[in-house]
């Protein structure tokens, strides 16, 4: 069974040389804006006015740089702040529970901002959505860095988390559509190291301010690289016509995503000052975990979704899925117990544990130059799944660790991990959307990150605080080889999956897809092995 797109999604593409012809009204998806190497928009006429101001535009370095500016700071704050904890509870008065508090409802931010700019693109240009974004996130951290309590603070750190949610997908759809094929193994190195190597480069960021201070400063950086994002996005962003200016707001969708993402992590954000018994943890968990299957049943259902969830849900795309969900939550699981370890367990310093962890940064680069050469090849589902192994690999190693042994044993499984994280994630998320028309792969980034986001910061609390519970000593061990145990079972579950949709090895057929005529890769539905017999 091959998939073609449905009827909705092909009606908005025309065959084009350089980029797509305007296209037609459809609420189904934001239309594919972005830099391009001639003056028009590949969303809709341009104006030659608008162009004239924009002395950047179709330049593919611009392009890359004002796409790492949009996501970097904020993805490096994400897993700094763990070992900054004590420096700002002391500076802002604040409880572990209160920055446990903000840093998952700012990572609910995140998730809900990707599927509110989804549906946003549909009516205002993405060229304005990303500067008012980036002016947002510079805002928001001069916000938090001059909090003098935790209630500013988090305000900050909240809208820092949104105003990136957003800019995700106003700022790499155009990276990815917007220029020729060439420059297509460059872009997925682009996006794996801007995703994930940020993150990798954050605990050691962490572990600098929470040994040696300055927090506010590093808040200062951040403010300072989005003013720097800002002034590129200004100079090499291009504008594009809104493909459904008066496309009425999803009313399915966004609540139904406001309480996937805020509810869950509201209730594991209880667990630092509560226990899994308590109606405050597992009610939001639960409300919210149920918001998440009627969004995602209800966007298949729907005619014209906000999120294309049917045309994902072939085998390839829900293998791409299903694995960086599987990744980030075990790689964010076994990131947060490590750091506790080496702190409580070991009495490392921030810095010092910063440094330990810090290999993985080589891992996610070793993963990024891999994925550059295999894009555009019939490898990357298995890349993909290497970096399953990869993160299973690492929980291994992490097994063997002990006080005495753990300035050797933690960076080898730094390694594994970072390489995990970059060739599990990212090629996962590129499966996804080379499964859909180029035109969509906004909303399809917006969904996967939802689901990755969901995954990973609903798992790796839960985890530690079960290792917390039993004693850290004891705990750690035991919560790793459960973390090693998902990791196992969701490589054999991927690899069956893979096996029983009959999917064949293939490279994409990224000239068409770039062009606007088909989707990259035609999956085989669910089970087609089986269903043909």
């Amino acid at each position: 069974m091959r998939f073609s797109p449905s009827r909705f999604t092909r009606s908005r593409f025309s065959p084009f040389r350089s980029g797509p012809s305007r296209f037609s009204r459809s609420p189904s998806g934001p239309s594919r804006s972005g830099p391009s190497r001639s003056g028009p928009s590949r969303s809709g006429p341009s104006s030659p006015r608008l162009f004239g101001r924009v002395p950047l535009a179709g330049r593919y370095p611009a392009a890359v740089a004002l796409s790492l500016l949009a996501l970097s700071p904020y993805l490096i704050l994400t897993t700094a702040t763990t070992l900054m904890e004590p420096r700002l509870m002391r500076d802002l008065g604040a409880t572990r529970f209160e920055l446990q508090l903000t840093g998952g409802m700012s990572n609910a931010a995140y998730a809900f901002g990707a599927v509110a700019a989804a549906d946003l693109v549909q009516r205002v240009a993405r060229r304005h959505l990303y500067l008012i974004c980036e002016a947002g996130f510079v805002v928001s951290s001069l916000l938090a860095l001059s909090a003098p309590g935790i209630g500013l603070f988090t305000t900050g750190v909240i809208l820092q988390g949104l105003c990136t949610g957003m800019l995700l997908v106003s700022a790499l759809p155009p990276l990815v559509t917007g220029h020729p094929i060439g420059r297509m193994a460059t872009t997925a190195a682009v996006v794996s190291l801007g995703l994930f190597g940020m993150v990798a480069f954050g605990p050691l960021v962490g572990g600098l301010v929470g040994s040696l201070g300055g927090w506010r400063p590093l808040f200062a950086g951040l403010a300072t690289l989005a003013a720097i994002g800002l002034t590129v996005g200004a100079l090499g962003f291009e504008g594009n016509e809104p493909p459904a200016r008066r496309a009425r707001f999803d009313w399915l969708a966004i609540p139904l995503a406001f309480g996937t993402t805020a509810l869950p992590f509201l209730g594991v954000s209880w667990l630092t000052r509560g226990s899994f018994g308590d109606p405050a943890f597992y009610l939001p968990v639960a409300c919210g975990l149920i918001c998440g299957l009627f969004l995602v049943g209800g966007q298949y259902r729907k005619a014209s979704p906000l999120m294309p969830v049917r045309p994902i849900s072939n085998t390839l795309p829900v293998v791409g899925t299903v694995n960086a969900m599987l990744v980030g939550a075990c790689f964010t699981a076994l990131l947060e117990l490590t750091e506790r370890y080496l702190t409580d367990e070991a009495h490392c310093s921030p810095l010092r544990t910063g440094v330990l962890v810090t290999p993985q940064i080589a891992g996610v680069f070793v993963a990024a130059v891999l994925f550059r050469r295999l894009v555009a090849t019939r490898w990357t589902p298995y890349l993909a799944l290497s970096g399953t192994v990869s993160v299973a690999i690492g929980a291994a190693v992490l097994l063997a660790v002990s006080t005495a042994n753990a300035s050797a044993v933690v960076p080898v499984a730094a390694l594994f991990l970072g390489f995990g994280a970059g060739a599990g994630v990212t090629p996962g998320l590129f499966l996804a959307g080379f499964s859909v028309p180029s035109a969509q792969i906004g909303p399809t980034f917006a969904l996967v990150e939802l689901l990755r986001s969901e995954a990973a910061f609903l798992v790796g609390p839960v985890l530690l605080h079960a290792a917390l519970t039993t004693g850290l000593g004891r705990g750690f061990h035991l919560t790793v080889t459960v973390t090693l145990a998902i990791t196992v079972l969701g490589a054999l579950f991927l690899v069956t999956l893979y096996a029983l949709g009959g999917a064949r090895p293939q490279p994409p057929d990224l000239a068409s897809w770039l062009s606007g005529r088909s989707t990259a890769y035609h999956s085989p539905a669910l089970a087609a092995a089986i269903r043909r017999k």
